[in-house]
């Protein structure tokens, strides 16, 4: 199972939720993930690749 999504940590020390295949920030209805702190990134990577895999219909 390949995750769709990860983060990085920016130049700022702030942290980006990224898509892995196209190297761009991920967005979510609008807003694009970018100037999280740490734990706000991790949460919503964790959230992202959840709703990819069950898109994928790798999970239920």
């Amino acid at each position: 199972m390949q995750q769709r999504y990860d983060i990085r940590e920016e130049e700022d020390g702030m942290w980006t939720v990224f898509d892995i295949f196209t190297g761009l920030p991920a967005e979510v209805n609008g807003e694009i993930l970018i100037g999280l702190d740490i734990q706000e990134a991790d949460d919503a990577v964790d959230l992202m690749n959840a709703i990819d895999l069950k898109r994928r219909g790798e999970i239920e």
